[in-house]
């Protein structure tokens, strides 16, 4: 079963996610919370695998939450896939670097949502390569300049190669197309490049690319 809390201060949406969730067989719900503080305590207690973020609440926000939530070490395993009006909603792109894992829009179709979560769940990251491409975009748009580049001493050549094709948007089944590599070569190095950097998700490696100086196109 994936576990999911609830983070919405509207209760009507709250609702509406529960009942499509809970007529899952793999899912359940194990809490709802109106603002990012509650939200906080709940994931505390309950643990959950996914928590479902509205990024825009009152008083604690959803990116705090985010923070906090990311910041404890009984949340480990959680996930946080954010919730957002609209798909560029400007404070996705910070929650992404406070650790979140991916980003979904509020009129997103059931099925998506259902697949999203599961993909989150998965440890998967962001939802597909079309949206990591858009992300990345805005990423590149709206970041003045690179922060200093952290270590990249624990790679190898070829995972520095691969995670800057995961930051260009690239699927595995792409990367290994590039590199010439089977696709089980391709996730691999993925895995390894996500264990040496202690990146929760494929979405943090994107974020790594860009802070590390791997992918560079929006600045130079």
């Amino acid at each position: 079963m994936i576990r999911v809390v609830l983070a919405d201060d509207q209760a009507l949406v709250r609702a509406g996610f529960r009942a499509l969730l809970d007529a899952q067989p793999d899912f359940t719900v194990v809490g709802e919370a109106s603002d990012g503080a509650h939200a906080v305590r709940l994931a505390a207690q309950e643990r959950p695998d996914v928590v479902l973020m509205d990024i825009r609440m009152p008083g604690t926000d959803g990116l705090e939450a985010t923070r906090r939530i990311v910041a404890d070490p009984r949340c480990a395993d959680t996930r946080i896939l954010i919730l957002t009006t609209f798909d560029l909603d400007e404070y996705v792109f910070e929650a992404l670097r406070a650790g979140a894992s991916g980003f979904l829009v509020k009129d997103t179709e059931p099925v998506d949502l259902l697949r999203g979560v599961r993909s989150i769940a998965a440890g998967e990251g962001l939802l597909s390569p079309g949206v990591t491409r858009r992300l990345i975009e805005e990423f590149a748009l709206r970041s003045r300049a690179p922060q200093a580049p952290r270590s990249v001493d624990a790679l190898t050549d070829r995972e520095r190669e691969v995670v800057a094709l995961v930051g260009a948007g690239l699927s595995n089944d792409e990367i290994a197309e590039r590199l010439v590599v089977s696709p089980a070569t391709a996730k691999t190095h993925v895995s390894r490049a996500m264990t040496k950097l202690s990146a929760r998700d494929r979405a943090q490696l994107v974020v790594y690319a860009y802070e590390a100086g791997l992918v560079r196109p929006g600045w130079l």
